[in-house]
């Protein structure tokens, strides 16, 4: 499994992209800005896609991605989400008032494209590939994925605050190669963090030291502007244990 770093920034400009990984040239991880990355043929050739939630920089490329290469497709896109993320697609995005209802068209019985309801913790296996939803804790019904491939795994915290399984579960998981965890704001900003259920350093370096599992630790979600300050209040809590997620970057597991 390869997992390509599309966007992993927490906002836009400057060259930034939001929250999009490529998963060999078949699966998509959330649909952000950094779906813009990819060729046409590139989009035609995404079969899955997996949504950590709903809210807008997860899913804004999600509704043209279905427009650019729907009609093209032999067979439906299958969009895998929570229970809930699915209900608010349908009721305020895929509702014929914001974007058309891919699910019904060109006919119901052969959609564009296919409602799959995540549980989580039951893995999804695509081929020798198996992607398996966690739990997350932010402000809408959300998870994180723990992706496995056939030599060791990676584990994403999707967007959240501090949450004791995110770290039993890097503990439990043996062959763990490379943890994503988001970061989005410096502690002058705790106030908005703790508000709207997000990482900051303090509480993130808190659970890293707690962590017996030593993946490779990658920040992500980082909001535009407050970057070196981000990291370096990290690496001054957590010396020389995280390194910033970068678009382009790429992941063999």
């Amino acid at each position: 499994m390869r997992i390509k770093v599309l966007g992993c920034s927490g906002g836009i400009g400057d060259d930034r992209h939001t929250t999009s990984f490529l998963i060999d040239d078949d699966i998509l991880v959330d649909a952000g800005t950094g779906v813009t990355r990819l060729t046409r043929e590139a989009l035609g050739r995404v079969d899955h896609i997996f949504l950590t939630h709903s809210h807008l920089d997860h899913i804004l490329c999600l509704p043209l991605l279905m427009d650019s290469v729907a009609g093209e497709r032999g067979h439906s896109l299958v969009l895998h989400a929570l229970p809930e993320v699915l209900e608010i697609l349908k009721s305020h995005l895929f509702n014929w008032r914001i974007w058309p209802d891919f699910s019904r068209i060109p006919s119901v019985e052969s959609p564009f494209l296919h409602y799959e309801p995540l549980q989580v913790g039951v893995p999804v296996r695509l081929g020798e590939r198996e992607i398996t939803a966690i739990p997350a804790n932010h402000v809408v019904p959300a998870v994180g994925f723990l992706m496995r491939g056939t030599a060791a795994s990676a584990l994403f915290s999707g967007d959240t605050a501090s949450h004791a399984e995110l770290w039993e579960l890097a503990d439990a998981t043996a062959d763990l190669k490379h943890l994503f965890v988001e970061c989005s704001f410096a502690t002058a900003q705790q106030d908005v963090a703790t508000a709207s259920k997000h990482y900051s350093p303090e509480p993130l370096a808190a659970d890293l030291a707690l962590m017996r599992a030593e993946p490779e630790v990658w920040i992500s979600h980082l909001k535009p502007g407050s970057e070196a300050v981000i990291l370096a209040e990290l690496e001054a809590l957590a010396p020389g244990r995280t390194r910033r997620l970068e678009e382009g970057m790429a992941f063999d597991v």
